[in-house]
């Protein structure tokens, strides 16, 4: 029987959990967010843009860099590297990109059981840091090593994992696969975390009590959408907070995030530029009335600004309309 509620994690997803995104689903609900995937080999070599990945504030609690990369000694230099910034350091055996597995980095690395534990033993001697890591179920050729894994690492002492419930040839297709996360969850005793095809209170119910899994992560569904960590936590009863959009109403509530997301953007990026600005434009007017038109018109917007007024004008015409589900 549960005594706590179960945490609800924004997945580090490349090109959206920017630290604007990640601030704005804290305030939405989110108990944890995590820093885009970003390559050990660029923040060795002290590359800017990846070290913008893992910019934080102070307002980020706590602070949980991810990284990847298939090369043992630089994934070591990483970790030292971060350690004085981050609460938590989570590595990523599970992004399925071909950029990235091509390089033996990612879910690649889940062929490679002996690998993947050297890496994570490795890294947790290299720092006090507590160290979690992101996997998916296996390549999806041949039997999956996500359970091995899993036993192996926690004895290493990783602190926490995550499983998504796909396999790296699988991608984003088909079903998650609740029920090999539950034999995961039952073969451990550190926390396990589900992700996969959690997108509302009631899939949210259903992948806990299937998997029994210790918390749940969001990736696709809180794209355009951090308003789902509220409303999950809503629905579920779990808590009784008003929005800080006010009224539980999403036309009001769409509005009031891209509004909060364009302020923390401005706040927090100098001379307002944001690289992921126009991609989380189109997240969050996706799907809605006059969408489309809205989408040829913003291509053709260069200046960041206008572009955020041009959205939140958008949104609050909707909004005066109840025009969005």
């Amino acid at each position: 029987m549960r005594t706590a509620k179960p945490p609800l994690f924004l997945a580090p997803m490349a090109g959206v959990t920017d630290l604007a995104y990640r601030l704005l689903a804290s305030e939405c609900g989110a108990d944890f967010t995590v820093t885009e995937f970003t390559a050990a080999s660029g923040l060795t070599r002290r590359n800017t843009n990846s070290w913008l990945k893992v910019e934080s504030d102070p307002r980020e609690n706590p602070f949980i860099p991810q990284i990847f990369g298939g090369d043992i000694e630089e994934m070591v230099t990483t970790v030292k590297l971060l350690q004085d910034r981050a609460d938590i350091i989570d590595l990523n055996f599970g992004c399925p990109a071909p950029k990235v597995c091509r390089n033996d980095a990612g879910a690649a690395l889940l062929r490679d059981p002996d690998r993947v534990v050297k890496m994570v033993r490795a890294c947790i001697e290299a720092t006090d840091v507590p160290i979690t890591v992101k996997m998916r179920l296996g390549t999806g050729s041949g039997p999956n090593t996500a359970l091995e894994i899993c036993q192996r690492i926690e004895a290493e002492g990783v602190e926490r994992i995550c499983v998504h419930g796909r396999t790296l040839k699988q991608r984003y297709s088909g079903d998650s696969d609740w029920s090999q996360i539950r034999d995961i969850v039952q073969s451990v005793e550190i926390p396990v975390i589900a992700n996969g095809d959690v997108v509302n209170a009631k899939t949210a119910a259903e992948c806990l009590e299937k998997t029994g899994a210790a918390g749940l992560m969001i990736g696709r569904g809180a794209i355009g959408r951090p308003t789902i960590f509220h409303e999950i936590k809503r629905d579920l009863g779990w808590s009784e907070d008003k929005p800080p959009w006010g009224i539980d109403d999403p036309a009001v509530a769409r509005h009031w995030c891209w509004e909060r997301y364009v302020e923390l953007s401005s706040e927090l990026y100098c001379d307002y530029h944001n690289k992921n600005l126009k991609r989380h434009a189109v997240s969050f007017t996706k799907g809605l009335p006059g969408a489309s038109a809205m989408r040829v018109e913003l291509h053709s917007i260069h200046d960041q600004q206008k572009l955020g007024q041009r959205v939140s004008e958008y949104l609050e015409e909707l909004a005066s309309l109840g025009a969005v589900a």
